[in-house]
């Protein structure tokens, strides 16, 4: 769903997107057939309650990250829209759930950040962060890497930067490959 977005926005927004409203509304309809069909023949725990809803949220959450990791083309406002868009998502799901901390939501809040680091602090961030596939960390790198090198003022010095660009992003491929073969 988040596929169907524009993540290449012009302009900071102030709305967030529509899949996010669709997925509390699943989690919503979740919560009444939960309620009404399961409590009525027989009733959970709390705990167990509980225990499923953590696990709805962390899978809701890998859902996001894998959204983000699948875009192509985004702009910085794209990416303040993500972050928008989580923090909806997390206001809303504690009214749902009743679940306070959120279970796992630094997995979504460090991929969007990360997002904003020059490569050389990203290669850092890799290495600190194996919790991510190796897709989604050389999507990461990718998006990356197109915004780092623009908006220099000289040819030559255009170049430099591309040259150590390409040589950082070599190096942080092949960690994560080397991260792939390890899983």
């Amino acid at each position: 769903m988040s596929g169907e977005v524009n993540w290449n926005v012009a302009d900071i927004m102030t709305q967030h997107n529509r899949y996010v409203d669709h997925l509390l509304d699943e989690l919503n309809h979740f919560k009444q057939s939960l309620h009404q069909t399961v409590q009525q023949l027989f009733p959970l725990p709390d705990i167990v309650e509980k225990c499923i809803w953590r696990q709805c949220i962390i899978l809701s959450n890998h859902s996001f990250v894998e959204g983000f990791a699948s875009v192509k083309v985004c702009s910085n406002e794209g990416r303040a829209l993500m972050q928008l868009d989580y923090q909806q998502f997390l206001n809303k799901l504690e009214k749902i759930t009743n679940i306070r901390p959120i279970p796992n939501r630094e997995f979504v809040e460090s991929y969007i950040k990360a997002f904003y680091l020059i490569e050389s602090d990203l290669e850092r961030w890799v290495e600190q962060h194996t919790e991510y596939s190796p897709q989604q960390l050389s999507s990461l790198l990718q998006s990356t890497s197109s915004n780092t090198t623009s908006g220099s003022s000289t040819t030559t010095h255009h170049q430099q930067q591309q040259q150590t660009g390409n040589s950082t992003k070599q190096r942080v491929l092949s960690l994560i490959e080397d991260f792939a073969g390890r899983k």
